[in-house]
């Protein structure tokens, strides 16, 4: 299990609780000013650019219309460090859709941070095609 400490597995503890308990504010303030959020990486309908999105107002507008509306929970199985990165493996986010339903999405995910322990760049490694299928 990798250290607590480690400035990228507090980002990641970090984000996983403010996004499951809906803090807009201090999940927005664990981005640098110039962060990328890939969620999933590559092209989908939220970025089809594949790009990913790139400064705080995009990110804000990455919570707005995916993170806000959910009803989210997120479990980081394993963490591993390496240098200013956190991989988190095995981390599922469930959703609740209402009426007894959830969605699980199974990832991997990235997280770098620079020196002050913000967040440079997210990646989240997920199949969008299979959470779709879930949907129905």
């Amino acid at each position: 299990m990798a250290d607590e400490n480690h400035l990228a597995v507090k980002a990641n503890m970090n984000s996983i609780k403010y996004a499951s308990a809906g803090d807009k504010e201090a999940w927005l303030a664990l981005y640098a000013d110039d962060a990328i959020v890939q969620d999933p990486v590559g092209k989908s309908p939220m970025d089809p650019s594949g790009n990913g999105h790139v400064g705080r107002a995009a990110i804000e507008a990455f919570w707005d219309t995916v993170i806000g509306p959910s009803s989210i929970e997120i479990t980081a199985n394993k963490r591993w460090t390496s240098g200013a990165y956190c991989c988190c493996v095995a981390q599922v986010a469930r959703n609740d859709l209402g009426g007894g339903k959830f969605s699980d999405c199974d990832m991997l995910a990235v997280y770098e941070v620079n020196d002050e322990g913000l967040i440079t760049r997210m990646q989240a490694h997920w199949d969008f095609d299979a959470l779709m299928a879930q949907l129905g």
